[in-house]
């Protein structure tokens, strides 16, 4: 086999479903950037009641850029080139008694602040929760084909390991400097959208990803191991069946504790007719043609376990939120109709569960697709209601799976009822 000698090198060890013995995995994403107009702290994961319900949250998300994991820069993102950051949120903001997690205000000259040190405190008082960093993302994964080439790959991993898991970072103000951040993740989760397909753009990818995308685990794994064993390597990966194929997950899954499969945004509104952005099966209804036919969770999954990896390694994503399109006709009650983007809160053609769960609007499942919507006055919206999580818990547990994601914890009600839902469809709390 082509990578068998990468193997031996790297020194790896198959992670098998040990990692899943204590119970199934329910993890979250918390974004950095939903502390703004979100209004969405660390602390809000504790008052909901989540953070107890949670093995794992994935911190969303840190840049590559230039062959390094980029930590330390504080400017707005450049959607057209990926440039940017926020160190601010990281580990600069000073939080008061009333809005931190352990009721304890930050001082002034305190290296670590920031939603950084809020999980840590969150970590202190849930000793159960695991916090991984994410690289990438859609918008920072230009990066990735480049930093996974042969003669960058050890450089880059190791700048990764520098920062988020020996804590090394840059002076901001009264933040940072060596080991400021030490102790704050438990692992790497890698977000690359994605390895031999396009993401946000067409130029960075390239055929050579896919032998440098599994390489790149390999050398994160043997990296970590040097640092300490027992260091989490996760990752996020494409859910459609045209990005599966073009990766090899048998080679590269023996690298990870775990995968979390995108089993979401297979559908939205960038599309003129609506359609189910998270479906559980494919339906012989369905109107899509080629590749697209089998965006759906099933198929992703199987996908996936095909290509030799371990069912108990799958993680099933679930999305805190829904894809909407307006100007749709009643016919089918909206399903499968001609329309355009609907306004969302924050951007058009998606909005938030917590939102769309008090529109009050008549609701339709489909027991075929495994699939939820609401309709009305020209408005359909596609998204997983906690009857429609649990009936994905289910899928999880009849297939052996390793547990549950969800994008991301903002998304949900001051209840946490998705979360509960997850949790209480795996039965692991």
């Amino acid at each position: 086999m082509l990578f068998s000698g990468l193997a031996c090198a790297a020194g790896s060890v198959d992670k098998e479903s040990s990692t899943v013995a204590a119970g199934l995995r329910n993890i979250a994403y918390f974004t950095q950037w939903g502390i703004y107009g979100r209004n969405y702290h660390v602390r809000d994961i504790d008052r909901s009641g989540s953070a107890a319900k949670l093995t794992h949250i994935n911190y969303a998300f840190a840049n590559v850029r230039n062959g390094v994991c980029e930590v330390g820069r504080t400017q707005p993102t450049n959607p057209t080139t990926g440039e940017g950051g926020d160190a601010w949120a990281d580990y600069q903001k000073g939080y008061s008694v009333a809005d931190s997690v352990a009721g304890v205000a930050d001082s002034w000259d305190q290296p670590l602040k920031g939603n950084w040190n809020q999980l840590l405190q969150l970590k202190n008082k849930y000793p159960q929760l695991k916090v991984l960093v994410s690289l990438g993302g859609w918008t920072w994964s230009r990066g990735f084909s480049d930093a996974a080439r042969p003669e960058n790959r050890q450089r880059f991993v190791a700048s990764c390991i520098d920062a988020y898991i020996r804590g090394n970072l840059p002076r901001m103000g009264d933040a940072g400097g060596p080991g400021a951040a030490a102790g704050v993740f438990d692992g790497i989760d890698v977000d690359w959208e994605y390895p031999a397909a396009p993401g946000i753009d067409n130029t960075s990818h390239s055929p050579a990803d896919t032998e440098n995308f599994t390489a790149l685990m390999a050398e994160f794994r043997r990296q970590l191991d040097a640092v300490r064993p027992g260091l989490l390597l996760t990752a996020a990966v494409g859910a459609g069946v045209d990005k599966i194929r073009v990766t090899r997950p048998g080679d590269y899954s023996r690298y990870l504790d775990f995968i979390n499969v995108m089993t979401y945004d297979f559908h939205g509104g960038w599309e003129s007719n609506t359609n189910f952005h998270s479906a559980l099966y494919a339906t012989p209804a369905d109107p899509s043609t080629g590749d697209v036919r089998r965006y759906n969770t099933h198929d992703a999954i199987q996908a996936m376990k095909a290509a030799g990896v371990p069912a108990a390694k799958l993680n099933l994503g679930i999305g805190f939120y829904g894809r909407g399109w307006t100007g749709v006709s009643p016919v089918a009650n909206g399903l499968y109709q001609a329309g355009r983007s609907a306004q969302g809160t924050y951007e058009a053609g998606i909005e938030d569960y917590k939102k769309l769960a008090v529109l009050g609007y008549p609701s339709y499942r489909d027991s075929t697709a495994g699939a939820h919507w609401i309709y009305a006055n020209g408005q359909f919206w596609s998204y997983d209601d906690p009857d429609n999580i649990a009936l994905k818990m289910r899928y999880v547990r009849d297939q052996g799976l390793g547990g549950a994601f969800s994008w991301e914890l903002s998304g949900d009600d001051t209840r946490g009822s998705l979360v509960h839902a997850m949790s209480q469809g795996l039965g692991s709390r």
